[in-house]
């Protein structure tokens, strides 16, 4: 019989475990100091094994491997990088937009190198970092100013806190909407030092309501975008030139949150038209916030462009440097923004647009390329190529769908569990690859598909 301290005795030292030629690249991985750590874990829990077993860890014909897989699994994950076959275009749980490479570029040299990001070289002195894309976003908009933050949820903050701290905002009860993460109007004007004034009813608000709402008290009238949700039927909305108009008529500043805010007419690359900024600054809209990061295409940011006086006000204002945005941020937007000056090739270099405005043709005849490789490799499941419908996403154009195709995976036995089983197997991939379960199938939107020679690299293994 074998005896404990027989057992003991066959374990080995750390320093040998430390010589032994495959512990190299592990430590050349993950460090010195968690390989010694994580290698005396395993000298602890095979002590312990001996003392309550009488026997060895079956892991222990193999201490470098068992080493390795441990630290593989502690290791932090962080931001990985994955297939987005979900059919959602701008996945907020993904990233939203995928930048343009041009943009990628320039965020690499804003991270290499010193930039002018508050460096005046004219005058050889302090500049303000928002100066240099704000004139590219006034010739863009036809706006006299523009100001930039970290997200347009700031937008909003700032320009509510800097206009109308302690008085009144009138607001559609239509327009009183809730995104994101629990992101309310009404709270946020709460927090900016406003109050609500609500007018109309949820499905109907007319100009009148707006104009019997102004007194002493007013700063603001205000539009909100529904960019989350459409109401149909019995409804009526005043549009933000008309609102611009009362607003002219009493003295009282009209501002605008767009949301997503597309920099162009959709409708010529075969998508729904969304309001533009530059449509309300034409229309006398005082100031309009929107996002980098959505149908713009960008990184995520806030945007407002607007009057000069109001913008000043919000370059002033305290909060502005608590929301202000980074170099890397400023310099992915700026490149993005240039993409604009060239219209004839945006579609082309703009990922966002690329994958929205993809033709479904297009996107079936890859979905037929890619099955004649794929079917055979999952014998379990019939793999078809079937219609579908993507969305844009993260609130942009919220009940349009986009025609397209997917993969199809259904079990061959019927059983539902085969389905979360391969769903599971997908996401532990080297890449992850995210589809949706809907009506018994595992389905792959193609719409957000690049790079098929990597995402069959992952998905044959």
């Amino acid at each position: 019989m074998t005896t404990q301290n027989t057992l003991y005795s066959q374990l080995p030292a750390t320093d040998r475990l430390l010589r032994h030629a495959q512990i190299i690249p592990i430590i050349a991985q993950f460090g010195h100091t968690r390989t010694v750590d994580t290698l005396r874990l395993l000298q602890d829990e095979a002590r312990a094994h001996i003392r309550s077993q009488n026997g060895l860890p079956a892991w222990c014909d193999d201490w470098v491997r068992e080493a390795e897989k441990r630290l593989t699994a502690g290791a932090p994950q962080g931001l990985r990088p994955v297939f987005n076959l979900t059919g959602t275009v701008l996945h907020t749980n993904l990233g939203r937009a995928l930048l343009a490479e041009e943009a990628v570029e320039a965020v690499t040299q804003a991270m290499r190198a010193p930039v002018t990001l508050e460096y005046d070289l004219d005058g050889a002195g302090r500049g303000h970092r928002d100066r240099a894309l704000a004139a590219m976003l006034c010739q863009l908009t036809g706006a006299e100013d523009a100001c930039i933050v970290n997200n347009n949820a700031a937008a909003v903050l700032l320009m509510l806190a800097a206009t109308a701290n302690g008085k009144e905002v009138v607001v559609s009860r239509g327009e009183l909407v809730e995104i994101g993460g629990a992101f309310r109007i009404p709270d946020v004007m709460t927090q900016a030092g406003c109050r609500l004034h609500e007018v109309g009813t949820t499905n109907r608000t007319h100009a009148r309501d707006y104009q019997a709402a102004i007194n002493e008290n007013t700063a603001l009238l205000m539009k909100v975008h529904t960019s989350n949700y459409q109401i149909e039927g019995f409804t009526h909305a005043v549009d933000e030139a008309e609102l611009a108009q009362i607003g002219q008529a009493m003295n009282v500043p009209v501002i605008a949150d767009l949301g997503s805010g597309s920099l162009v007419d959709l409708s010529q690359y075969g998508l729904p038209k969304e309001p533009m900024p530059q449509a309300l600054i034409a229309a006398g809209v005082s100031l309009v916030s929107f996002s980098g990061d959505k149908l713009l295409g960008g990184p995520q940011a806030g945007i407002i462009v607007g009057k000069r006086d109001l913008i000043a006000r919000l370059q002033q204002h305290p909060l502005k440097r608590a929301l202000r945005a980074d170099k890397m941020t400023l310099a992915a937007l700026d490149a993005t923004l240039r993409l604009y000056l060239h219209p004839e090739t945006l579609a082309e270099k703009l990922p966002t647009l690329r994958l929205l405005s993809r033709d479904a043709a297009a996107i079936h005849t890859q979905g037929e390329r890619l099955l004649e490789q794929v079917a055979s490799h999952y014998p379990d499941f019939e793999v078809r190529v079937e219609a579908c419908l993507s969305q844009p996403g993260s609130g942009s154009l919220p009940v349009d769908r986009l025609p397209g195709a997917a993969l199809t995976f259904t079990p061959r036995d019927g059983r539902g569990s085969q389905l979360e089983a391969l769903a599971l197997r997908w996401r532990a991939l080297s890449v992850p690859v995210l589809g949706r379960i809907k009506d018994g199938r595992l389905w792959l939107d193609l719409r957000c598909l690049e790079d098929e020679a990597q995402f069959l690299e992952v998905l044959l293994k």
